[in-house]
């Protein structure tokens, strides 16, 4: 593995552990070279998926690309990191066990904002309002009409218990 300091080839493990329910190994590794300390994650490689883009266009599914919307849509909110990976991964393993090649951007969207949705509520909007695509304060109103409302069932039903 290159280290990211001074570019090398040479480093050694240092400790090993499985995230995400097994499916991916995070390894510390360190370089002989120059003694530099980062982590590494290793997962095993999936068939090819193909997102269908709302122009038709199709490209590869990019975990990356995903990851930046979350973050960008969760600035300045109290969302860790950690969580907005965890809904890549969540969302990332809904698709892949749909067993297709082939999914729509529309539906990967809907998986993230359905994870946003009870995460931040901000976020959520701020992902849905560029996702959805909002044409004027109309739709922006209507949409956190059912954000507010969807809250106010969730807390009826917590004064219930």
């Amino acid at each position: 593995m290159k280290c990211p300091h001074c570019h090398k080839n040479s480093s050694r493990v240092v400790d090993s552990r499985p995230t995400n329910d097994g499916t991916v190994i995070r390894r510390r590794r360190e370089c002989e070279n120059c003694g530099y300390r980062y982590t590494t994650f290793e997962r095993v490689e999936s068939a090819p998926l193909l997102v269908i883009k709302h122009n038709g266009n199709r490209e590869e599914f990019n975990r990356d690309k995903m990851l930046r919307g979350i973050i960008r849509s969760a600035e300045k909110r109290p969302v860790s990191m950690d969580l907005m990976t965890q809904i890549v991964d969540k969302v990332e393993s809904e698709v892949r066990s749909r067993g297709e090649n082939e999914v729509s951007s529309q539906l990967i969207g809907e998986y993230v904002m359905k994870e946003l949705a009870d995460v931040d509520e901000i976020a959520y909007i701020r992902f849905a309002s560029v996702y959805r695509q909002f044409k004027d304060m109309t739709v922006f109103y209507n949409e956190m009409k059912e954000v507010m409302n969807r809250d106010r069932g969730k807390d009826s039903k917590d004064n219930d218990k």
